[in-house]
This record gives C-alpha cells, structure tokens and sequence, in this order.
C-alpha cells in the first residue's frame, strides 16, 4: 500500500509510540490523583505540554483536548461577539459558526479567490469595532493554501477582536504566527495519536469553559487526560521540531518531483505558491474519481477532505474558489511527507495517470 494520505491522518511515529507505551503497558495511575504514582503521571502531561508549547508562540499555554474539533468548539463558543470568518475553513469551525448563528450569534462568512486567499477588501469591511472574533485556518485542509494568517490577525487586533487559528494542518510544518490568540492543533497530523489536541490560549485571553465538571486543566477544561496520549503527542511535538528544517525541504522535493510528473491534463486547485507543499489538490476534466479510487485499492488518496469523503456532496472549499460542480467532483487529493519517498510517489503517480488516461480512451 502506498498511502498518500496526510492531510487525513499521518503515520505514527516510533517515536511517539514509545513515549506511549510506558502509559499502556504498566504505569496506570490518574494523572489527577495526589499519591506518587498520580503525581509522576502528572508529570509525564505536563513535559509534553512543555513539548507541545515549544512549537508555539511565546506568551501562552497549552490546554489538551479530546482533539482539534473540540478545540475549535470551545473557542468559537467561549468567546462572544460577531464571529468573521473564510468560505474555505474546515466543517469543524463553519458547523460550529452556523451553530452559534442559529443561537443569535451575528456571523460573516467571507470569500475567497480562485487561488483560495481572502478577499481582503471583503474581510476589511467584515472585521469592524465591535467584532467578537476572527477565525482562519493557517494551512487550508484540502487545498494545502497557506493564509496570510498574521495579516487577519492585525486587523482582528486593530478592531478589538480575538483571533482564533486552525492551525492544525500547519502545526510542526509551518511556523505559527505571533499575533495568534488561540490556536487549535491536533496530535494525528504530526505523526502523533487520534484522540488528543490542543487549544494554545495568550495569556490575558479568557474563554468560557465548553466541558464542566473537574476542571482539570488549568484554562478550565474538564475531563482526565491520557498520559499516554499526552505522551506520545508530546514525543511527535518535540521530533516535529527537530525535523521541522528536514521535514519541510523533503516535503518540497515531493511536490517538485511531482508536479513535474503529472501529465500536462490535470490542473493544481489552489494558489501554486501560497500553499504547504506536502498537499497536491488536483483535477482532470471528466475523471471519475470514484472509479479511480476503485481500480487503485492499493493507493491511499482522497477525493477531497477525508471529513466530507463519501457524502456525496462537492467540496465546499473547491466551490468556494469558484470550481463547477463537475470540476469539484474530477478532484483529488495526494497528501504525502516525512515517510514518504520519492519513489513511491512517482509510481503512484505513474498509476494515477494510467488509469485516468484508461478512462477517457473508453468513455
């Protein structure tokens, strides 16, 4: 199996799974339990905190969640105010604004260009005195566009506004800008484990609670942690750093390699430039991508977000830049990285077109 997968889930680290097995195997306490074997419990959550922090700005602190779909929850419903936001973020946050639309919230949902980029007069015009908060993701899910993050959060900042990044797909891959108030992270993105993320709070910046009862973590979040799951996203965070320089040069030899290997019928959806190289957003006029991904059972890619796969419905994101339906549905997308060689991404690619090519000979 060649699996081309990333902006879904990425492998595993063997190093995160070391820092895990300690916490499966023997070392069973609560970490909010006050004898020894709770307090070293607590200890091994706290160093990954310190782990997961060190990839952030300065001035702030890491609260664990249940994942980043939680993590954006409780910030878009811990704060107040109007809410502005982009066409293209993820479900995780435009569900959650359309939910708090239906409660009364004032929201401003704001478009973007044919590249996936804000449209900025727009934006200006949406984030005015009075605004609540401001949301945009730092590297788009489907389409790998890199937003200009730290502008939206100047003009959050120059209207009182709090701002919210969905940093999840950038975290580890690209750096996180200082003018950030909250950002949202997940483990399973940077070779860590499903079941954990993380909301990075400034300090100074107050959020209501979305989960009551123990309040166990410090910002107010409830719930017992993992020292396992901790663990191990801690030892992905902490590897995430040290390979970040490595990771990013091997991420932009995939996407040269493959770009210069696709044939010249597919189109690259979404800016060419301002985007994260280890995502490959492409579409072919006619392809049926459900009859591809059927004859290559061996290689793991998607038809677009891994969260929306299997709906039927277009993207909204590949809509939202202005795709037809038709084109939305010819899409695919290739997500690659640290385990990935370049071997394996060319013949895949190789397959990929083969198929597609067999396709339009016998339509």
């Amino acid at each position: 199996m060649i699996y081309l997968d990333y902006q879904a889930t990425t492998p595993l680290a063997p190093e995160a799974l070391a820092a895990m097995l300690p916490w499966l195997e023997s070392q069973h306490a609560n970490p909010h339990s006050a004898h020894a074997l709770g307090r070293a419990a607590k200890a091994a959550v706290e160093v990954a905190r310190e782990q997961v922090a060190d990839l952030m700005p300065e001035g702030g602190a890491v609260s664990f969640t249940s994942g980043a779909t939680e993590a954006l929850n409780w910030a878009i419903k811990g704060t107040s105010g109007p809410i502005v936001t982009l066409a293209t973020e993820h479900a995780a946050v435009l569900d959650t604004v359309e939910a708090e639309a239906r409660s009364g919230r004032q929201v401003a949902i704001v478009p973007v260009g044919s590249d996936g980029l804000p449209d900025f007069p727009a934006l200006r015009a949406a984030i005015r005195p009075g605004t609540g908060l401001v949301t945009a993701m730092l590297v788009n899910n489907e389409i790998g566009v890199i937003q200009p993050v730290a502008q939206i959060a100047a003009l959050a900042r120059a209207a009182g506004a709090v701002f919210l990044c969905d940093a999840v797909q950038g975290y580890g891959r690209e750096l996180i800008p200082d003018e950030c108030d909250l950002v949202a992270i997940s483990a399973h993105k940077i070779h860590g484990p499903k079941g954990i993320g993380a909301l990075w709070i400034r300090d100074g910046i107050d959020i209501e609670p979305l989960m009551h009862g123990g309040g166990q973590e410090r910002s107010g979040r409830s719930g017992t942690l993992s020292p396992a799951l901790c663990a191990g996203f801690g030892a992905a965070a902490q590897l995430a750093k040290q390979r970040f320089g490595a990771d990013h040069a091997h991420a932009e030899q995939l996407f040269r390699a493959a770009l210069a290997h696709v044939a010249v019928d597919w189109q690259l959806n979404g800016s060419r430039d301002e985007r994260y190289h280890g995502n490959l957003n492409l579409r072919r006029p006619g392809l049926d991508v459900a009859r591809l991904m059927s004859e290559l059972r061996d290689v793991a890619f998607s038809a677009g977000s891994a969260c929306a796969s299997g709906s039927g419905r277009p993207s909204h994101v590949l809509r939202a830049i202005g795709l037809s339906d038709a084109q939305a549905k010819s899409s695919i997308r290739l997500g690659f990285g640290r385990y990935t060689s370049e071997e394996e991404l060319i013949a895949a690619l190789d397959r990929i077109n083969h198929a597609a090519r067999a396709q339009k000979v016998s339509a």
